[in-house]
């Protein structure tokens, strides 16, 4: 077993996949949403608001924001029929190009004669996106509805939006579910912001990439090569035959979740290379990591798999 990202070759950029601006329900302009992330310290954003008629189906054009050390992706959330539980579906999709053609989407009220979910997830992809089931746990997404969206790349594992809005952040009950039936998904961390709120630099992914460039952060998102975090870094995992050691900024916890209930985990002060007896978890196909700083703010690894 192995974390691949930790061996390859680049550095880790730090960035946000999920923003949005008055091009659809945001607060700010789109150059000033690229400005004040830039300012916090982001490498990229992705800006992906929301893909409906009732907006013109934006994929705003953020080339003219880019510079020597910040970049971005051009991608939007997009929408197209009805889950189980009659809401519309959202969809994350990182990577679009400009030219996707949109769905039959006026509004966010589903309708008869429009794709479902599931295939316009399947569009995207097939058009060189990177597709996340977005804000699962906010959305109320039903296991049914998380098995026919065959197209994703991973599941937003928290949501700094929904987090402060709502209380509905996370995603962790639709990975593992989706993990244990097989699905070899990963995760991110996003932060959903509109800037109508404190719904901002909350979470982020850590993505390891030789260049700090659109085609080589999309590449390595699908390749799995990074992790998600609200502030602890994550520097090295080694997996060995019982344990794993885990190399970090200064953290309180490392836990070693799987298949079954519980975990393993170790508690310290102060820990920067901890070592987690993963016996436990001997039977479990899939495993994955994450670590707590003494705020309580969160990093977490994509699973890796025994075979």
């Amino acid at each position: 077993m192995k974390n691949a990202m930790f061996t390859a070759p680049g550095k880790f950029w730090r960035g946000n996949l999920h923003t949005h601006s008055t091009r659809s329900d945001g607060a700010l302009e789109p150059g000033e949403v690229c400005r004040r992330y830039k300012a916090e310290g982001y490498d990229f954003i992705a800006l992906t608001d929301h893909f409906v008629g009732f907006f013109d189906y934006p994929i705003t054009d953020t080339a003219p924001y880019r510079d020597d050390t910040f970049t971005t992706i051009l991608g939007a959330e997009i929408h197209s029929g009805a889950m189980d539980n009659g809401n519309l579906w959202h969809i994350l999709a990182v990577g679009l190009p400009a030219d996707f053609a949109p769905s039959n989407s006026p509004s966010f009220q589903p309708i008869a004669d429009q794709e479902t979910g599931a295939e316009i997830a399947a569009r995207a992809r097939e058009a060189g996106a990177y597709v996340v089931i977005a804000h699962p746990e906010w959305s109320r997404l039903t296991e049914n509805d998380a098995r026919g969206l065959t197209a994703a790349h991973g599941v937003e594992i928290y949501n700094h939006s929904c987090a402060v809005e709502t209380d509905l952040p996370r995603g962790f009950g639709t990975l593992d579910k989706l993990l244990n039936e097989g699905r070899r998904l990963n995760l991110c961390a996003t932060d959903d912001a509109h800037f109508s709120g404190p719904d901002h630099f909350g979470g982020w992914v850590m993505v390891k990439a030789e260049t700090n460039e659109p085609d080589a952060l999309l590449a390595a998102l699908k390749a799995g090569h990074h992790y998600a975090s609200q502030g602890p870094e994550i520097h090295n995992v080694i997996w060995e035959d019982n344990q794993v050691l885990v190399e970090s900024s200064e953290v309180v916890n490392v836990s070693v979740v799987g298949s079954a209930s519980g975990g393993s985990y170790v508690h310290g002060e102060s820990m920067t290379h901890t070592r987690v007896n993963i016996d436990r978890l001997a039977n479990s196909p899939w495993m994955r990591v994450s670590v707590m700083d003494g705020a309580g703010n969160r990093a977490w690894l994509n699973p890796v798999w025994r075979n």
